[in-house]
């Protein structure tokens, strides 16, 4: 009897000393965490619960909320025009954009990853685009877009084609603003899909070689599949910087001609800083942060699938 008792109290007393154990354990990671948490609060979850509250009201010229109009703002965004086009110039401009800018990474990547005599060279250009600021990228390619003395053009009168109407054409503006996109994107593509390149395990090159197989074949059953993870995250960030692109579209366009270029951001930013409707603003931005959360899940669903992971 003395026996279970004594041995009755010493697995409570080890009972005690794991829930010790584990509170302390989750005191010093909460501890670590409590920076990051902080940062978070503040530029994130305190302006996006700031924003769902916005987007309930009705706001005064200085932004404060006045009046509480419930889902009038969302249903107001349902009859307009002007919204829907700009959802749909964003889908166009997403699906320019990003396989666009994966293809040509990856292509670069691969040339970069021979080794050849001064690649590195080559390297540092195909990476170049990213240290060079959206304003600044989109300042140059203005001047190559200009009608009259831009380059575009003027090699278009060199072969005797038509010229384009490259910025204020309803037909070819989301295309020019989708150029240069393009370009800057590939920068940091470019380095982390190298990245990837060289992470790759070179004796499963060597036992395709020892079997004969081609460079084609090698690339389609050893390089995609290994490189697969970098791909998707790839896909995945470059998905969301191109539906939330802003600077271009200011400098090159005005989310004109007719709102041909007026992305869902460039529409927030006009609604809220140039209508001084604050409220409308704040719906388009819960209905954009809506459309970001669906698209990286259903990514992440079925993308991930494909994804082979060392």
């Amino acid at each position: 009897m003395i026996d279970a008792t004594k041995s009755l109290t010493k697995q409570q007393s080890i009972r005690k000393l794991n829930v010790w154990n584990r509170t302390s354990d989750l005191r010093i990671a909460f501890l670590f965490l409590t920076p990051s948490l902080i940062l978070f609060s503040v530029f994130l979850f305190y302006p996006l619960i700031k924003t769902l509250f916005y987007s309930f009201h009705l706001t005064n010229a200085q932004g404060e909320a006045s009046v509480f109009v419930g889902l009038e703002n969302y249903q107001y965004l349902l009859t307009d025009p002007s919204f829907y086009q700009s959802i749909k110039s964003t889908c166009l401009f997403t699906l320019y954009t990003v396989p666009a800018s994966i293809c040509i990474s990856l292509f670069l990547a691969l040339l970069a990853n021979e080794k050849l005599r001064g690649i590195g060279v080559f390297r540092v250009l195909f990476s170049s685009t990213m240290g060079i600021s959206v304003a600044a990228s989109a300042v140059i390619w203005l001047f190559l877009f200009h009608p009259s003395v831009g380059v575009f053009n003027n090699i278009l009168g060199i072969l005797h084609l038509p010229t384009i109407e490259w910025l204020i054409s309803q037909k070819w503006a989301l295309i020019s603003v989708s150029i240069p996109t393009i370009w800057m994107n590939i920068g940091f593509s470019f380095l982390v899909i190298l990245g990837g390149l060289q992470n790759i395990d070179t004796t499963l090159y060597e036992s395709a070689s020892i079997d004969g197989a081609s460079y084609f074949y090698k690339l389609r059953k050893v390089t995609l599949p290994m490189l697969s993870p970098t791909l998707f995250f790839i896909a995945t960030v470059t998905l969301i910087n191109a539906v939330q692109s802003f600077g271009q579209i200011d400098i090159l366009t005005k989310g004109g001609p007719n709102n041909a270029t007026n992305l869902i951001v460039y529409s927030i930013y006009k609604e809220a800083f140039v209508n001084y409707q604050f409220g409308t603003a704040s719906a388009q931005a819960i209905v954009l942060f809506i459309f970001i959360f669906i698209a990286t899940i259903l990514q992440f669903k079925f993308t991930e699938r494909k994804v082979h992971y060392q």
